[in-house]
């Protein structure tokens, strides 16, 4: 795709856009409209073109390849209007689709049920759809698509009409990449160099810093396993790294750290997933991260069979953020003995502004300090009571408990990078995948209760 054009902000373009049942009909364009009604109508016959009911899938497919040739070397503004014609011009015939519902809704429960739901279904199909599943079949349709949605995606707010074709979009992306078509595929040293570099490119937790650090990760107590789609079989969908370890860890820093030797596979009891990263934004929600999970867990139990913890070592993104949101509440909530403890440490009268602006030294903070043990406290409420319904607030958490895991430790200084400062004040957390209660912790979830360790539970009172 042209970068230049993908880099333009939304908030450069017009914030009131006239729907294109309006423009269609207008002889003048309007300050702001990439293209004019008569533009407009020719890129709409175009699209109209692709799905002529009259025309083979030749001729079919070399109308939507045309179609995306133009879309390449379009500006914002022109696909924007692209967007806006296949939301609001390829409906599904209204008339159709209520005669067909009342159609079936009259046959339940008689012979008639059946027929009348296919029905049902076609007359509800959009021609959006069919314009969407043309371009699919090309060669290049299918990554040309999750292209187009993530250039799509950042634009939605300003242009709310255009969700109908991104919910079309994530619908029909939702089936073409079910997990049962997607290849389990582990990757090390040994894999084409143009994959480690899409590792190196799509590693979202933390930054490979060079092939070294790479290679330090794809190790022989490393592994590292994504999914694959046939259509796109050089783009892992999503990847997850793993350390094979002797115990939990506590630390990121020696997991990263390139001079240390492998550990020793015949002593591994615990795998540690360190990082997972999702790597198409055009699939925004499109599932398979707990998928991932469960199939590498498989893959390394049939090639380990003494592992018998899966566990995580996990950022918290949302800590720092939700902290100086709810410092002073959480202050005037702590114990009696915590606040005076605190006040000796930064001084009386002691406040939640003097609270974070001594956590910016958090490195330099002992054992003993009190207001490491209150950030401690303070992350364990997080984790522990941070929920919105029954979804965890933490966008890590989220994913983790979503998938029956729990929240196992609470560790100190985990990351002490600029990134894990800014996050959470360099705290990591252990998710404990206990295989024989996965479903018992979703249950839980589900009643909007966080399932946490003792330890969890012990740090919040103190």
């Amino acid at each position: 795709m042209n970068d230049e054009v993908d880099s333009i902000s939304s908030d450069n373009l017009p914030r009131a856009r006239r729907t294109s049942h309006v423009r269609l009909d207008a002889v003048l364009g309007r300050n702001g409209e990439a293209l004019s009604p008569r533009a407009l109508r020719k890129l709409l016959e175009q699209l109209q073109a692709v799905i002529d009911p009259r025309i083979g899938e030749i001729e079919g497919g070399r109308r939507a390849r045309a179609l995306i040739d133009w879309y390449e070397s379009a500006t914002l503004e022109e696909r924007l209007d692209l967007w806006q014609l296949m939301s609001e011009q390829f409906v599904a015939d209204q008339s159709k689709a209520k005669a067909a519902q009342a159609e079936y809704v009259a046959a339940i429960g008689t012979p008639d049920e059946a027929a009348a739901e296919v029905r049902l279904r076609r007359d509800t199909v959009s021609p959006r759809r069919r314009i969407l599943q043309r371009i699919s079949v090309l060669p290049e349709g299918v990554r040309f698509l999750v292209d187009m949605r993530e250039q799509l995606l950042p634009h939605l707010r300003a242009h709310p009409t255009l969700a109908a074709l991104d919910v079309e979009m994530e619908y029909m992306f939702s089936t073409w990449f079910d997990v049962g078509f997607l290849e389990l595929r582990r990757m090390s040293w040994d894999s084409p160099a143009s994959l480690l570099e899409k590792l190196i490119k799509y590693e979202a937790v933390h930054d490979i810093r060079s092939w070294a650090d790479l290679k330090n990760r794809l190790d022989s107590d490393r592994r590292c396993y994504g999914f694959f789609h046939p259509r796109l079989p050089q783009e892992p969908l999503i990847f997850v790294e793993v350390a094979l370890l002797g115990n939990l860890a506590e630390s990121i820093t020696p997991l990263l750290d390139e001079s240390a030797a492998a550990a020793d596979l015949t002593k591994a009891t615990t795998a540690i997933f360190y990082s997972i990263s999702n790597t198409q934004p055009g699939l925004r929600g499109v599932s398979f991260g707990d998928s991932l999970i469960k199939r590498v867990v498989d893959e390394l139990k049939e090639e380990f069979p003494r592992l018998k913890v899966f566990a995580t070592l996990s950022p918290i993104p949302g800590l720092r953020n939700w902290l100086g949101k709810n410092a002073s509440r959480l202050l005037k909530s702590a114990p009696a003995r915590t606040q005076q403890a605190l006040g000796r440490e930064v001084g009386e009268p002691v406040t939640s502004k003097a609270l974070l602006a001594a956590l910016e030294r958090v490195a330099e903070l002992s054992e003993t300090s009190a207001l490491r043990r209150w950030l401690m406290s303070c992350g364990s409420e997080y984790l522990a009571r941070g929920i919105d319904g029954i979804r965890p607030i933490d966008p890590v958490a989220r994913f983790h408990l979503g998938n029956g895991a729990r929240v196992e430790r609470l560790n100190w200084l985990a990351d002490p990078s600029p990134k894990g400062l800014k996050q959470s004040y360099g705290l990591m957390v252990n998710y404990l995948y206990d295989l024989n209660r996965l479903d018992k912790h979703r249950a839980m979830l589900a009643q909007a209760k966080i399932p946490v360790s003792g330890q969890i539970k012990g740090l919040i009172s103190t």
